[in-house]
């Protein structure tokens, strides 16, 4: 095995497969165990009899060939077709082999799996206040794109990170219901950066009927960014620059068809948002290893990134130190919630929700985009259904043809 070629019988027909270097036995003490054609101490199982005496069994071929898959993991070109109850055991074996705390193997064989076993790899990830294994494992978790709920809350995105074209991507964005990016130092402009490829290729996220943008320091004008989620029906606006009244009520209302919730709905409850799947084991691998670290190593690594992004050590271990955006007490927490929601299509909406007379003093910008809404066809007195949620090429504004050009 050491210097001859490899075989694989594919279809009734055999091909040579090269550059192939096969993982190496586990060194041990014997010099016996080095030869690869010698039986593994982990291909027997031992057993203590009634009697106290020691007793081994062979393990069945199927778990040998397991173990030697799983160790050989980066050859493996696909798993599509495979039973879902091999490809648990298969990942099983892998995780407990440390497969996916290797850099180098991790991503492609997160992304074999998922490739072949979708949400069952991982449906949901919780990554709330946890900034370094974010930025750490960036690589890993772009794999994931069978995700219905991802939580990036106090993650410091901030208006132009790299997961953004992620979140954009056709892979993820056709399985993303659910998606927390609130606490993050988004502003206006970061939500225009993160919903432009949608606003102007019109595709991506077209299932999104959660969103949570709250605490970070948007204003009414960006709600015209979110005119291009067609399905979104609970959005949660707490601890932004959007204040609660008549005003609010109606341009939340005329562009993305929701009204005000008197009481914080459950959907934004974060006991609700896990890590599930098959990975989950492997995202808390991730965290317990970073942890772990030597400490002169974490101190090397982070001065090797201060001179290659930054040039300043110091800035980088503040952020990384930096305690996760919060609310100051439960109290401002519940009295700050802004919660809304789309009524059912047989559900009346409430008076208060319907708009006031207009007036045409001192009327904000966003006023003129519901003003050229209504003129397109729309009538004044249908205020009882949802106004279209898509803008025409038209409404987009000059730093939006900007961004465009941009690409």
């Amino acid at each position: 095995m050491d210097n001859s070629a490899i075989y694989v019988r594919e279809r009734g027909s055999l091909r040579r497969v090269g550059d192939i270097v096969l993982a190496q036995p586990k060194p041990v003490s014997s010099c016996r165990r080095t030869n690869p054609f010698v039986l593994r101490k982990e291909h027997f199982i031992f057993t203590y009899n009634a009697e106290g005496s020691l007793r081994y069994t062979t393990k069945s071929l199927f778990d040998i060939a397991l173990l030697f898959v799983a160790d050989n993991i980066h050859h493996v070109d696909s798993l599509v077709g495979f039973p879902e109850q091999i490809g648990d055991r298969l990942f099983a074996a892998a995780e407990e082999n440390r497969v996916f705390l290797n850099a180098d193997v991790s991503p492609k064989a997160l992304q074999l799996f998922g490739d072949a076993y979708g949400e069952m790899v991982l449906g949901s990830l919780c990554l709330r206040n946890r900034f370094p294994l974010l930025h750490e494992r960036m690589g890993e978790i772009k794999t994931f794109h069978s995700l219905k709920s991802l939580d990036l809350f106090g993650c410091r995105l901030g208006d132009d990170h790299e997961i953004f074209h992620h979140l954009t991507s056709s892979s993820l964005a056709s399985n993303l219901i659910q998606l927390f990016i609130g606490g993050n130092g988004l502003s206006d402009v970061g939500l225009q950066r993160l919903t432009a490829p949608i606003r102007m290729l019109r595709k991506g996220l077209d299932c999104l009927q959660l969103l949570d943008v709250s605490y970070n320091p948007i204003s009414v004008r960006a709600l015209r960014y979110l005119t291009c989620l067609p399905k979104l029906e609970n959005l949660d606006a707490s601890g932004t620059s959007l204040k609660l009244g008549a005003g609010l009520k109606t341009t939340m209302w005329d562009l993305l068809g929701l009204i005000h919730s008197e009481k914080p709905l459950d959907t934004f409850d974060h006991s609700r948002c896990k890590t599930e799947g098959w990975a989950e084991q492997v995202v808390n691998q991730w965290e317990t290893n970073s942890s772990q670290m030597p400490k002169q190593k974490k101190i090397d690594e982070s001065r090797t990134s201060a001179l290659r992004f930054f040039g300043r050590q110091k800035f980088v271990r503040e952020v990384l130190n930096a305690a996760p955006l919060v609310c100051e007490s439960e109290k401002e927490a519940e009295r700050e919630r802004l919660h809304f929601f789309r009524p059912a299509a047989n559900g009346h909406v409430p008076e208060k929700q319907n708009p006031p007379a207009r007036s045409h003093e001192g009327k904000p910008s966003w006023d003129n985009i519901k003003k050229r809404q209504r003129q397109s066809g729309k009538p004044d007195s249908s205020h009882r259904s949802p106004p279209t949620k898509r803008l025409s090429s038209s409404a987009l504004s000059a730093e939006d043809m900007d961004l465009l050009n941009s690409y």
